[in-house]
């Protein structure tokens, strides 16, 4: 398989990026279209507590969850709707799990759109069982997952996802000691070239099933930073620092696009606007609809230019509106069709520009995020599109030049531990090397030792 990096940007302008239109839509499922026009909800379920002891528990508890979301989706007359199986690892290791669980899925929302005319998909997210001192390439875990690919691919599934966990090691080593040099390596370089490894095969299941590869996340490593960074009390980890790991992320997590995934992208990779800017394929985006799964600082922000919108994960039990699946999707559903509304009567713009500016300014991610900024940040990765490394400097750099244009305008303020810390950041990443094959040398010596389980071979390396 060749690459296709990218050396230019899809969108002219980021005026282009709005929710729900894309310049590559995709068709799948029964009659659903992503990025065409309209905004999807995606509803994500977590498998009853017990029900993962057996494989006729997970399949029950998939079942139930997919009749409960098809079922108010009727009720409340919702035109579309996705299902996200986002899997535990009891149902990525057995391929008969993972079938067995996507049939019935895929079977509930058959039924859907045979008797109402919904028009529905799923998406089959395969847990990243890997761990990188166990091996990353050829282990026990690697094949499982090809094998629940597969099975999915073959028994109802849409489209494919994972989110992948490539370098890991090394960029919580780096976030948790506020290292720039590490979250660099661990998210820029060694979680591209595990893309690219994990990507190639994707594609490949999924052309040969004739399914979507839809996309990546970065939730193993940008998303540590950014719930470690937590709320605006929070000091665990710096929220600047957090923003240039994301910006990093989003260089890292084209590179699923550029192995042939045509979107949409993972809900919880809030890089996404920025893959959007590049490359114009559809994502999948969460916020305020996932306060269930977690907080962040960019709730609104995070709707302005998504084309399938999700609430994360829930748990699967009763709430006083009903089972979780159907109260979280009419929430979902609420919220898209704001979103469409606006499209058919000329106001999408403005409710995109009303969701950036509610959040764009709370914090240094909103700041990187925010699509006109993300647009900036997509231009400086493919100005060095060919080299992973360079790449996604550019992009941390561009986040940092970004942050402090907010601060120098007065819309943004830092404590002395954020301004101290990007400050610092700037100052490493202005002082690496430019080439690729040097930067690396560098930190197989230096994290070779540091963090004891990085095998830089499981990258080739």
């Amino acid at each position: 398989m060749v690459l296709k990096r990218f050396t230019k940007m899809e969108n002219a302008s980021a005026d282009e990026m709005v929710f729900g239109q894309t310049k590559h839509p995709v068709k799948m499922g029964l009659d659903q279209v992503m990025g065409g026009g309209d905004v999807v909800p995606n509803i994500k379920v977590a498998p009853a507590e017990g029900s993962e002891e057996s494989i006729d528990g997970l399949e029950a508890t998939s079942k139930n969850i997919a009749f409960a979301a098809c079922d108010r989706a009727a009720a409340i007359g919702l035109p579309a709707i996705q299902i996200e199986m986002e899997h535990v690892q009891q149902q990525s290791i057995s391929k008969e799990a993972s079938a067995r669980c996507t049939a019935v899925t895929f079977e509930e929302l058959e039924k859907l759109h045979d008797k109402f005319g919904t028009k529905v998909s799923m998406m089959s997210t395969v847990a990243d069982m890997r761990e990188e001192e166990n091996g990353l390439r050829g282990s026990e875990f690697d094949v499982a997952m090809d094998e629940s690919f597969e099975a999915c691919a073959q028994n109802g599934a849409s489209m494919l996802c994972i989110e992948t966990v490539g370098g890991k090691v090394v960029s919580d080593y780096g976030i948790s000691r506020g290292d720039a040099r590490a979250i660099l390596y661990g998210i820029g370089v060694l979680g591209s070239i595990d893309m690219e490894y994990m990507w190639t095969k994707i594609v490949d299941i999924a052309k040969r099933n004739n399914v979507v590869p839809g996309g990546d996340t970065d939730c193993a490593q940008a998303n540590t930073a950014m719930f470690l960074a937590g709320g605006l009390t929070s000091k665990n980890v710096s929220h600047t620092i957090a923003a240039v790991a994301r910006a990093i992320a989003g260089a890292r997590s084209l590179v699923a696009i550029e192995c042939g995934a045509q979107g949409p992208t993972k809900d919880c990779g809030y890089e996404n606007p920025i893959v959007k800017s590049i490359a114009s394929v559809p994502i999948c985006a969460e916020g305020k609809n996932a306060t269930c799964a977690h907080s962040d600082l960019m709730g609104n922000l995070t709707a302005a230019v998504c084309d399938v919108w999700s609430n994360e994960s829930v748990y699967n039990r009763e709430e006083m509106g009903g089972p979780t699946p159907g109260v979280w999707l009419q929430s979902l559903g609420c919220e898209c069709a704001l979103m469409n509304t606006a499209t058919q009567i000329g106001t999408n713009k403005q409710l995109r520009d009303t969701y950036a500016l509610a959040d764009k300014y709370r914090d240094p991610q909103g700041v990187i995020l925010s699509y006109d900024n993300a647009y900036e940040i997509g231009k400086a990765i493919t100005a060095e599109g060919e080299d992973i490394y360079l790449r996604s400097r550019a992009a941390a750099l561009k986040a940092i030049e970004l942050i402090n244009e907010a601060v120098d305008q007065n819309r943004i303020l830092l404590t002395r531990f954020e301004r101290d810390t990007l400050d610092s950041t700037l100052k490493t990443y202005e002082q690496l090397p430019d080439d690729k094959d040097k930067f690396i040398k560098t930190c197989i010596k230096r994290y070779g030792r540091k963090v004891k389980e990085h095998d830089p071979s499981q990258y080739e390396l």
